[in-house]
C-alpha cells in the first residue's frame, strides 16, 4: 500500500512523538529502511498547544508518572499493614516536594531516552509546531523561530489527546490530571475529584494514599462505565473502605474560589437537592479530546468526526486523503498506550513492509490502577449476554488475600471467568485485587490463543498464589443465556482482508 511518487525528501513525516508515533517511525526506519522525520513540541510537564515532549502523554503526564504516584501512595497502606507482621513502623507523612522532584527527574530522563531511541533508529527528530500545508507538505515552526517545509510521501498524525473540563461556571479554578501530577504542596489537605472513569478513580486512590481527604463525585450509580458490573461495584466498595467520600449520582454545577484560597463546589445530589462541599482543590477527570486543532487537517481535506474532532480512519489507519494516516488517541478508537504501539507497528508494516496489516482489537487486556487494582480482558458479562448465542457459565471466586490475613484489612480479592458453553472457550476474565494487572497480562495471552476452560483446568497452579484460583475454579456460580447471535472471537490471524496484528 506504499504510495507512488518521486522527489520527496522523506518517506514518512510523523507529527507527534508519543508512544504510537515513535513506534511507527522507528520501525519504519530501522526495520524497513524508510527515511523518517518526527516533529514534536518542546518538553514540559503540563501540556498545551505549545508544550509537549518526546514520549507523549503516557511518559510525561500519563501512565508512567501516574504509576510512580500510585507506588508512592501505597506506602501508607504498607505502613499500616506492617504492624500485623510485627514491624514497629511509624508513618511520618509524605515529603511531597521530594516525591514530585524525584518523579520529575525520572520523567525528564525518559523524555531524553525517547529522543535517543529515535536517533538510534535513524529517525530525524525536529522540535517545533507542525501544520499540514498540503497532502505532501508539513510546515514546521521550530523552537528557535525558523520555519521549514518538509516534502514527504506519507504523513502520519499521531498527536494524541488532551484533558478537558466540563463547561460549568468556575471550571477555570479546576485542575486536570496534568496539574495533579506536579502539585508539590497542599494549601488545604483535601480534594474533590469530578469524574467516574479510570483516571478519576486512580487519582482518588493516589491522593488518599498521600494523606488527603478525598471526595469522588460522578453522575452514574457506579464508577468505571463499560467495565464489568460486579467489578464496578467492588471498586466502589473498596473506595469507601479506603476512606474516600464517594458522591455517586451527583451533578456538579459551579465552582467558587473563596477568599481563604479554598474552593466551594456546588452540586445536585442524588435526591435532586442542591448541596456544596468546600475543599482545597477541585480536579476534573472528565474525559479527553483528540489533539487536532491547528494541524491544518481541514485545509488538507482530512476528514474529522464532527462531534469529537477525531481523525477518521479505516481499518488500516488510513484517512480519506491517500497520503495521510493517523494512529493512537487522535483517532479515538481505543485510547490505550499499548494499542497505539500496536497500531504504529501495523502501520509500518503496511506502508513499508509490503504486508498490509490490520490492528486487532479483540481480547486486549487492560487495568485500572485503583487500590487494589482491577484487571480485565475479554468480554464483560453484560457484553457476553448481549452478543453471544448459547449458554454462558460464570465462575466467581472471592477470598481474603493471604497478606491481609495478618493485617486485618477488610478487602477481598474478586475473580470472575466467563465461559461460552457450546465452545468451552474462555471469553472473559476480570479481577479486582492485589497484582491484578500483572496476572491479567498472562490471561490476555491465553484468551488471545483461544484457550478453553478445559485447558485452564488442566494447568497446574502456583501455590500459594492468588493466580492459582484461575486454574482451580470447578463449579460455576451461575449459567446465563446469551441473547445474541455471535460465537466467541478466536483471536486475530491473517485473513482475506489482510494480516491482523
Amino acid at each position: 500500500m506504499e504510495l507512488d511518487g518521486q522527489g520527496y525528501d522523506y518517506d514518512l513525516v510523523t507529527i507527534g512523538a508519543g508512544s504510537g508515533g515513535v513506534r511507527a517511525s522507528r520501525v519504519s526506519s530501522a526495520s524497513y529502511g524508510a527515511k523518517v522525520a518526527v516533529i514534536e513540541l518542546p518538553f514540559g510537564f503540563v501540556s498545551s498547544e505549545t508544550v509537549g515532549g518526546a514520549g507523549g502523554t503516557c511518559v510525561i503526564r500519563g501512565c508512567v508518572p501516574k504509576k510512580l504516584m500510585v507506588f508512592a501512595s501505597e506506602f501508607s497502606e504498607a505502613f499500616e499493614d506492617a504492624a500485623g507482621f510485627g514491624w514497629g513502623v511509624q508513618n511520618s507523612g509524605i515529603n511531597l516536594k521530594q516525591l514530585i522532584a524525584s518523579k520529575g527527574k525520572e520523567i525528564e530522563r525518559l523524555n531524553k531516552v525517547y529522543g535517543t531511541i529515535l536517533k538510534n533508529a535513524g529517525v530525524e527528530f525536529i522540535e517545533g509546531r507542525a501544520r499540514i500545508v498540503d497532502p505532501h507538505t508539513v510546515e514546521v515552526k521550530e523552537s528557535g523561530g525558523s520555519v521549514r517545509h518538509l516534502h514527504t510521501k506519507n504523513i502520519l498524525v499521531a498527536t494524541g489527546s488532551h484533558a478537558v473540563k466540563i463547561p460549568i461556571p468556575g471550571a477555570e479554578h479546576c485542575i486536570t490530571s496534568d496539574e495533579a501530577l506536579v502539585i508539590d504542596e497542599y494549601s488545604t489537605n483535601s480534594i474533590v475529584i469530578i469524574g467516574g472513569g479510570y483516571i478519576a478513580v486512580e487519582f482518588a486512590g493516589i491522593f488518599r494514599g498521600l494523606g488527603a481527604e478525598v471526595y469522588l463525585m460522578y453522575r452514574a450509580p457506579l464508577p468505571l462505565r463499560s467495565f464489568d458490573e460486579e467489578c464496578r461495584a467492588i471498586v466502589s466498595e473498596n473506595l469507601e473502605k479506603r476512606g474516600i467520600h464517594v458522591l455517586s449520582e451527583c451533578n456538579p454545577t459551579k465552582v467558587e474560589k473563596q477568599h481563604d484560597g479554598t474552593y466551594t463546589l456546588h452540586y445536585t445530589d442524588k435526591a435532586g437537592q442542591p448541596n456544596t462541599v468546600t475543599t482545597g482543590r477541585v480536579m476534573m477527570a472528565t474525559g479527553r479530546k483528540p489533539n487536532t486543532r491547528g494541524l491544518g487537517l481541514e485545509e488538507a481535506g482530512v476528514e474529522t468526526d464532527p462531534k469529537t474532532k477525531a481523525v477518521v480512519v479505516d481499518e488500516y489507519s488510513h484517512t480519506n486523503v491517500p497520503s495521510v494516516w493517523a494512529i493512537g488517541d487522535v483517532t479515538d478508537r481505543m485510547d490505550l498506550t499499548p494499542v497505539a504501539l500496536m497500531e504504529g507497528k501495523a502501520l509500518a508494516a503496511t506502508l513499508f513492509g509490503g504486508k498490509p496489516t490490520i490492528p486487532c482489537y479483540e481480547n486486549i487486556p487492560t487495568a485500572v490502577f485503583c487500590q487494589p487494582p482491577l484487571g480485565t480482558v475479554g468480554m464483560t458479562e453484560e457484553q457476553a449476554v448481549e452478543l453471544l448465542c448459547g449458554e454462558i457459565e460464570v465462575y466467581v471466586s472471592r477470598f481474603k488475600p493471604m497478606r491481609s490475613t495478618l493485617t486485618g484489612r477488610d478487602e477481598r480479592t474478586f475473580m470472575k471467568m466467563l465461559v461460552h458453553v457450546p465452545t468451552n472457550k474462555v471469553i472473559g476474565c476480570h479481577m479486582v485485587g492485589p497484582d491484578a494487572a500483572e496476572i491479567t497480562q498472562g490471561l490476555g495471552i491465553a484468551l488471545k490463543c483461544g484457550a478453553t476452560k478445559a485447558q485452564f483446568d488442566s494447568t497446574v497452579g502456583i501455590h500459594p498464589s492468588a493466580a492459582e484460583e484461575w486454574v482451580t475454579m470447578s463449579s460455576p456460580a451461575r449459567r446465563i443465556q446469551g441473547k445474541g447471535s455471535e460465537t466467541p472471537p478466536f483471536g486475530c490471524f491473517p485473513s482475506e482482508h489482510g494480516y491482523k496484528e
